[in-house]
């Protein structure tokens, strides 16, 4: 793995016993000695740390701030200029044709627009800025900044011993609050359906306060095992693979991050790469949607696995696009996308499962209730 990236944090996976495997051009921890259901279960009950610094930290800023928020909603079809200072939101970049090129988060820091977005996409998300909006607006790549996230349920107890303001934030708030010695961005959020914050720390200063939350007992590290299973509980997507290139965010369901003022009829309606077809769908209806799949039995259906309305159907009418086993739900859970007419929750279908078809119930997501602190 000497070719990949590594995190500011490697040298503190290798030290708590992290299983190192490759993941989206970083060497990154899968699990560590816990093993990924403890991992996930501690998560869900007291709290758990994430690094999560191959992610990209991009900074847009503008001689006023109002040019930024315009030039970001060219590219988003989301509310950026209604957005107020202090708080982030969820969006995603589309194409020409109306699918999705990545999900991001934004927040309005005041002076700038602070952006997080995949690290696999993160290079293709910088230049696409770059060709769209400098000279008005620059673009900078943070490349001296790692990101951790604690989540769980114990998260606010745990971070307000550093520091008793973050006690005070809701759900998706952006704060510069100093920890551990050192001034760090903190929002409200991250993507486990807990309650807890992503903190975004100094290269310099990371490892040690990775170390102080890490020192509270309640607080276990956490890999990307349990990251997986944790976001696919709560019903959020994986980019590359619940979300494409090819998916709206209509069939995707995420017309829920397309505020009023982008929409037909908003204020600032379209404007957006792909705005006709998303909006015609939001109002048209798709051809297929995403759902939450219950397979009956123990057997998990993985990502790939193909839907059809019967044990003798010649064609699938969905596939999985993510699928494990829930250790919150003591159960196989997956989710994927299905033809509208089969979508309706509660609806019995079957997975092929290595040649045999399985039942699997269309379900409301998420499998867990959110924790988000509103």
């Amino acid at each position: 793995m000497s070719d990949l990236n590594r995190t500011p944090l490697h040298d503190l996976h290798l030290s708590l016993g992290a299983k190192m495997v490759p993941f989206a051009g970083y060497e990154m921890p899968v699990q560590y000695s816990l093993g990924v259901m403890k991992e996930h279960l501690h998560c869900r009950a007291a709290a758990g740390l994430f690094d999560v610094s191959h992610m990209g930290q991009v900074i847009l800023r503008a001689s006023d701030p109002e040019t930024a928020q315009r030039a970001l909603e060219r590219l988003i079809p989301q509310d950026v200029l209604g957005l107020e200072e202090g708080r982030q939101r969820y969006g995603f970049f589309t194409n020409d044709a109306g699918g999705i090129e990545d999900d991001l988060m934004f927040a309005n820091r005041g002076d700038h627009l602070f952006l997080v977005v995949n690290a696999a996409c993160k290079e293709a998300d910088v230049a696409r800025m770059r060709a769209a909006l400098e000279p008005d607006v620059t673009v900078k790549l943070l490349e001296n900044r790692a990101l951790l996230a604690l989540q769980g349920p114990k998260a606010e107890a745990v971070l307000a011993e550093h520091h008793p303001m973050v006690a005070k934030m809701r759900f998706m708030d952006v704060a510069t609050v100093p920890l551990a010695g050192t001034e760090c961005w903190v929002s409200r959020s991250g993507y486990t359906g807990e309650d807890g914050y992503e903190i975004s720390v100094p290269v310099a200063a990371a490892t040690d306060l990775a170390r102080a939350l890490l020192s509270h007992a309640d607080v276990e590290p956490i890999g990307l095992g349990a990251r997986d299973s944790l976001r696919l509980e709560a019903g959020l997507c994986l980019y590359g693979h619940d979300i494409t290139t090819e998916t709206s965010p209509v069939e995707a369901g995420l017309t829920w991050a397309i505020q009023k003022a982008r929409r037909t009829d908003g204020m600032r309606s379209g404007g957006f790469p792909g705005a006709d077809r998303v909006l015609r769908e939001m109002i048209d209806g798709t051809e297929q949607r995403r759902v939450g799949l219950l397979p009956e039995g123990r057997a998990p259906m993985r990502e790939g696995t193909q839907i059809y309305v019967d044990e003798t159907a010649p064609a699938p009418v969905g596939t999985v696009t993510s699928g494990g086993f829930g250790p919150s739900v003591s159960a196989p859970v997956a989710m994927g996308y299905l033809q509208t007419e089969y979508s309706a929750e509660g609806t019995t279908l079957y997975g092929d499962v290595r040649g045999k078809r399985l039942p699997v119930r269309v379900a409301k997501l998420p499998f867990v209730a959110p924790g988000f602190k509103r």
